[in-house]
């Protein structure tokens, strides 16, 4: 395995209320302690850890064209910005020297400054936690793969979709891809 603790960066996707909390997919829930577990692990290590958050306007007019149906005037989208929804979720905090992204598409890539500043801050290397994962995570991984990133791990469970099937076939491609993709107890080589 590699150094891992080197130049690295954890991106901690999408871990909020609306996606996670009380109420939401079981699978949210299912992935949290773990996820919990991941960061703490790797502040101890001094891993930067990049927490990429989406945040919508409440009418919807940063959203994905097949979400702007969802957003208006008299409804309420997922994760707007300034609600409890797009809070992280309990038992997660921005701390010390952590870095807030909103987002507002899937890849914490798209029309962010998350790759200058990862250069900017000699990040070569990626631990991609969060939900959901054919959606964000499989996109903000297969984004850093195209931008060369040396090594990217996704740990699998620390991260999760809707269904078992859904998230195993998402973690076999990204596998083919080069991606590391142990378990937390693998990652950390520690008890999970």
């Amino acid at each position: 395995m590699i150094e891992m603790w080197t130049n690295t960066a954890m991106i901690v996707v999408d871990m909020q209320k609306d996606y996670v909390g009380p109420g939401t997919a079981p699978f949210g829930q299912a992935v949290l302690p773990c996820v919990i577990k991941a960061v703490d692990i790797a502040r101890q290590h001094g891993v930067l850890v990049v927490w990429a958050v989406r945040e919508h306007d409440r009418l919807g007019r940063d959203v994905e064209l097949f979400r702007r149906r969802n957003y208006g005037r008299k409804k309420h989208g997922e994760v707007v910005r300034g609600t409890k929804g797009a809070e992280l979720a309990d038992g997660l905090v921005i701390t010390g020297d952590d870095y807030k992204l909103v987002k507002t598409r899937f890849s914490a890539f798209h029309s962010t400054n998350l790759h200058s500043f990862f250069q900017a801050v000699g990040v070569k290397n990626l631990v991609v936690v969060g939900v959901q994962t054919p959606n964000c995570i499989r996109e903000t991984v297969f984004d850093a793969v195209a931008l060369d990133y040396e090594n990217i791990t996704v740990i699998t469970d620390a991260t999760g979709a809707y269904t078992p099937e859904i998230h195993a076939a998402n973690i076999l491609d990204m596998k083919n891809v080069g991606v590391a993709t142990p378990t937390l107890k693998e990652w950390c080589q520690c008890d999970a």
